[in-house]
């Protein structure tokens, strides 16, 4: 049976990942740092493109990585308009909303632009697979408490799904007939509800949903945080900032680094213990949470991200969620194997292509 080569490309702040697979092996990868200085010479994120992409092709002539041809290439994706799950071709409107930046510019946006123009170059298939923007919330979810706003879904859906797929795959049943509670635990953190090949409920981290994390705040109590905009005091950046950047870990002890704090702790540090301890407690709150989403019905509890590398952060989680059904830990993000795994399931006709049409 042929082995298909595929081209993975995920596009960082300052970074671009690359990998080459033959079928499911990763044969090359490498990370491409860039300078503060080359990402500065561009005013907006879409300028990044020519640069970023001679580079690529620059590393994959050096390797010979081209010689014997690709089938098919697969980026990042970045904030299109919300969309469900699964691997999408990056058709013109994909072209049109992440050169357009619709939902915000980001580098993820770069990964299914430069993904197209490499197919392009080389008459092979460009896809992107399970971009943040993933949205299959159900209705209900959406409700927030005031009309003027909705509940949005954005989190880790790359890996989340990815995951849920290798567990899926790795105890014999279609990830359509599972019910998992997926946690991703990294810079940011999101849980979410996965039923029958879908993500009806989830936290949206960016917008301040769920729980603290290295550098993020998690929901807070709402009337103070009106009381602190209107204050005079802080401007809107500075809000917008100890929400996601600024907030959580980094606000209380100075670093965003778990590894940093659970040294700290080691060391006997009782604030670094104390911030560690309303971690893992505000994600068994949130797992918790989550559980009634699936009316309890749960097959398994996934800890995914950078967070699960860590076996004290995991045996405490065990601690106070184990009572809700079997854990399962796939430590740090395998960005890469998920976006050649999205592609791989259409060239081996596991899986249609599909179309991303915005409303």
């Amino acid at each position: 049976m042929k082995e298909f080569k595929i081209l993975a490309i995920n596009p960082g702040s300052t970074s671009t990942k690359i990998s080459v697979f033959q079928g499911e092996r990763e044969i090359f990868a490498e990370t491409i740092r860039h300078s503060t200085e080359d990402i500065h010479q561009f005013k907006n994120i879409i300028d990044q493109f020519e640069f970023r992409k001679n580079i690529i092709e620059k590393v994959l002539k050096e390797k010979h990585l081209l010689d014997e041809g690709l089938d098919a290439v697969v980026g990042r994706g970045g904030l299109l308009k919300p969309l469900s799950g699964g691997t999408y071709v990056v058709d013109d409107s994909v072209l049109r909303d992440l050169s357009a930046g619709v939902s915000g510019e980001h580098a993820s946006n770069l990964g299914g632009i430069i993904a197209r123009e490499i197919g392009e170059d080389f008459r092979i298939p460009s896809y992107i697979v399970d971009p943040v923007v993933v949205d299959e919330l159900e209705p209900v979810a959406r409700i927030s408490g005031i009309p003027e706003i909705e509940r949005r879904s954005i989190f880790h859906a790359l890996n989340q799904k990815a995951v849920a797929r290798s567990y899926a795959k790795e105890i014999g049943v279609p990830y359509e007939k599972l019910s998992l509670v997926v946690v991703h635990m990294g810079g940011g953190i999101t849980i979410g509800s996965h039923k029958n090949g879908r993500v009806i409920d989830v936290t949206n981290a960016l917008d301040g949903e769920g729980p603290l994390s290295s550098e993020r705040s998690g929901a807070l109590p709402v009337r103070d945080v009106v009381n602190m905009c209107f204050k005079g005091k802080y401007d809107q950046d500075y809000i917008k900032k100890r929400i996601v950047g600024k907030g959580g870990a980094v606000a209380y002890l100075g670093t965003n680094s778990i590894i940093e704090i659970l040294e700290l702790i080691d060391r006997g540090d009782k604030k670094a213990e104390l911030i560690l301890d309303a971690i893992i407690y505000q994600i068994s709150k949130e797992i918790g949470a989550f559980s009634t989403v699936l009316k309890g019905n749960i097959d398994a509890i996934i800890l995914t991200g950078g967070m699960a590398h860590s076996e004290k952060v995991i045996n405490l989680l065990k601690e106070r969620v184990a009572f809700l059904a079997p854990i399962k830990v796939y430590p740090g993000e395998n960005e890469m194997s998920a976006l050649a795994q999205g592609a791989l399931r259409i060239l081996k006709g596991e899986e249609k292509p599909l179309t991303y049409n915005p409303s």
